[in-house]
Order: structure tokens, then sequence, then C-alpha cells
């Protein structure tokens, strides 16, 4: 293929528009190791924008099946992971290319159904920086500049006009509800069809007060070193004592797979309580409380159709959290359906999650393409 003009270091790209492709190379995407998603691979580099609206680049994966699509335009589904750690090695893309990235059990859906898929690595991950891990403000950007890269990409062969969807499942729902929200001021470019958030830390205030002391408290300094990665300036690092700083150090040094054995093995022998890891509640600090609350999904409403889902069982994301998700956007005007999801914990709901999610997205595109037809 031909290799797009690479713009270099984050400081060359300061004039290039949010979703411009900078850089494409095919690649090789595994389902498992040895065996093949059945698509054709790029990974790709496209500059985005921060939780500040200052620009970055970031890089991810373009997948396109390999067969033909009969229906009409091919649909892109901008596919949003959910959590991956906060180690370089931790990208989707470099996770696809050893067939190591457990979304693509789910993802393979998609692309039998003969959709493209674009997938984020996020800020920080495979790209200078540290992870941005739940703060939506920055990842919401990098899903949608990610779908505008992959129409840029010739051999994609992706039509202007072709449906668009957005799936994502815990921090990938956090990602997607944003990428819904942010889109029509964001990127009207890409009118989408429809959404699917399942399981979403919505009220990220709420998710530091429900893992405060419980088995999972690990991820709330995952969420620490996320607000130090977008917000700088509040020096939240700064409010970790010694022993808070050299676990943060070690976490984000950590896949999620190890990050996790570690934080919950570590909670069976260390303390849970925030209280012994902090010299000052990042909860207590009106700066850092400010940006937790902007980061809360359900002020801004998409414009499209979306199902959301949440498991009654859930110990990672409350079950309330989306049905509050729920009713703020039913309140805007949303064209919102909610799917209940009984006895399901937070790993046996993504198995569930993700068929319903593509069937809600297969008749948004089926609607798609019969309002194109009637309009030719």
């Amino acid at each position: 293929m031909t290799a797009h003009l690479s713009q270099g270091p984050i400081a060359a790209i300061a004039d290039a528009r949010p979703g411009r492709l900078l850089e494409a190379r095919p690649m090789r995407a595994y389902l498992l190791p040895g065996l093949r998603l059945p698509a054709r691979a790029w990974w790709v580099r496209y500059s985005t924008t921060t939780a500040h609206g200052a620009p970055t680049e970031v890089t991810g994966t373009v997948l396109v099946p390999s067969t033909p699509y009969s229906d009409g335009p091919r649909p892109l589904v901008g596919y949003a992971v959910g959590t991956q750690g906060l180690a370089n090695i931790s990208a989707a893309s470099w996770q696809f290319r050893r067939g190591l990235e457990y979304e693509s059990l789910f993802l393979t859906r998609a692309l039998r159904r003969g959709w493209a898929v674009a997938v984020s690595d996020y800020p920080g991950l495979g790209t200078p920086g540290s992870h941005p891990y739940v703060m939506g403000r920055a990842l919401g950007p990098a899903v949608l500049d990610s779908m505008r890269a992959a129409r840029q990409l010739p051999e994609a062969g992706l039509e202007p006009d072709g449906p668009l969807g957005i799936f994502g499942y815990s921090e990938g729902g956090c990602a997607a509800g944003w990428a819904l929200q942010l889109q029509p001021g964001y990127a009207p470019d890409l009118p989408l069809d429809g959404g699917a958030v399942g399981s979403a830390p919505a009220d990220l205030e709420g998710m530091f007060e429900h893992h405060d002391g419980g088995r999972f408290a690990f991820l709330l300094f995952y969420a620490v070193l996320g607000i130090d990665a977008a917000y700088p300036e509040l020096d939240v690092l700064s409010l970790l004592n010694p022993v808070g700083r050299a676990l943060a150090g070690i976490l984000r040094r950590t896949h999620v797979v190890p990050g996790a054995a570690l934080g919950i093995g570590g909670g069976m022998l260390l303390p849970t309580r925030s209280a012994r890891y902090v010299r000052r509640s990042p909860l207590e600090v009106p700066e850092v409380l400010a940006r937790l609350r902007e980061n809360r999904l359900g002020a801004m409403a998409p414009v499209t159709p979306v199902l959301l889902a949440g498991g009654t069982k859930e110990q990672i994301v409350p079950f309330e959290q989306m049905t509050r998700l729920y009713r703020d956007w039913r309140a805007l005007g949303v064209d919102a359906t909610f799917l209940t999801m009984p006895n399901r914990e937070h790993v046996g709901g993504a198995f569930s999650f993700a068929p319903r999610a593509f069937e809600f997205l297969g008749e948004r595109f089926a609607e798609h393409s019969t309002v194109r037809e009637r309009s030719a």
C-alpha cells in the first residue's frame, strides 16, 4: 500500500485538524496467537484532541472484512475497547498483532456481519504520555477521530455515506458514551446511526466512593493516574503518601491482567482503604472534584438512538450508574433503550451485551440503508 505522510512528533501536528490520518501501515491482526481475525488490518496514527482540547496524536487499528459487503455501503463501527491497562503493551494495536486482545472475542461479531471496525489505542497507549484512564473528555474524541481516520484510508474502501455506529463496554462504555455526547458539536461530519454503551463508569465521583475499601480498590489508583494524565496541572499524585506513590508507580507499568492480579491479590494482604495511601483525599480537593464532575456522563444529549445496558450483579460498575445515565439521557430527549442483564457481573455482562448491542446496531444500519434507498 501507499504509506500516508508521517507528520512527525506531536509538536508538528499543532495545525492538524482532528481526525486527520497521519500514517498507516498494513498489519496482521489475530484473534488468538496464530489465528488471524477475518479481516484486513492497518495500524494507523491520527490526530485528535486532549481533555483540554489541545492537539495530540493517537494510534489505533482499522479492520475491514476480507469479503465484499453487498447491502450498500459498508458500515463502520467505532469500537471503544474496555480497560486495557496503563503500560504501552496495553495498546490494542500491540495486542492485536499478538493475538492477545480480549476484545477480539466480541468485535469478531461485527467483522462477521461485514462491518469495518476502527479501534483507538486511546491517548498514552502506544504514544508518548500517560493514559487518561476513564477520563471521557479525552477518550471520546479519540474514538470519533479513529472513525474519521478510517474513512480517509483508501485501501479500506469506506464510502462517505456508509452507516456509522459506536460500541463500548466498561472503560469502552465510558469512551463510547462520551463519543456519542460529543459528536454533534465535535464531529458533525460523522452522522451516527446508533450507539451501544454497556456498564460504563458514568459517575467517577460515585466510582471512588463505591470502590474505596473494596476488592477492586486498585482501580482507584488507575483512576488517579488517569486524572494525572488528563489534567497534569492538578498535580494529583502529590496527594499520595510515599506508599501510595510507590503503588501507583507499579500499577502505571501494568497491563490490566497482571494489574488486576496484583491489585486483587495485594488487597488480601494490604489495606484497601484509600486513606492509607493519601495525604489528602482527591475528593476533598475542589479542583479535582470539579474535573471528575466534568467527566460525568449524562449532562449532554446524543442525537442518535442508544442502547444502554447494565448487569444486576455488577461488582465493578454499579447497576445504578447505568440506570441513572439512562434516566438522565431520557430526560434530555435521547432515544434511549435500556437492557437489564439479570444476574450478570462485569465479565459475564460483556458476553451478554455484545450480541444484543450488535443486533441493535444492525437494526439501525438497516434503517439507514432503507432511508438511503428511498432518497436515491
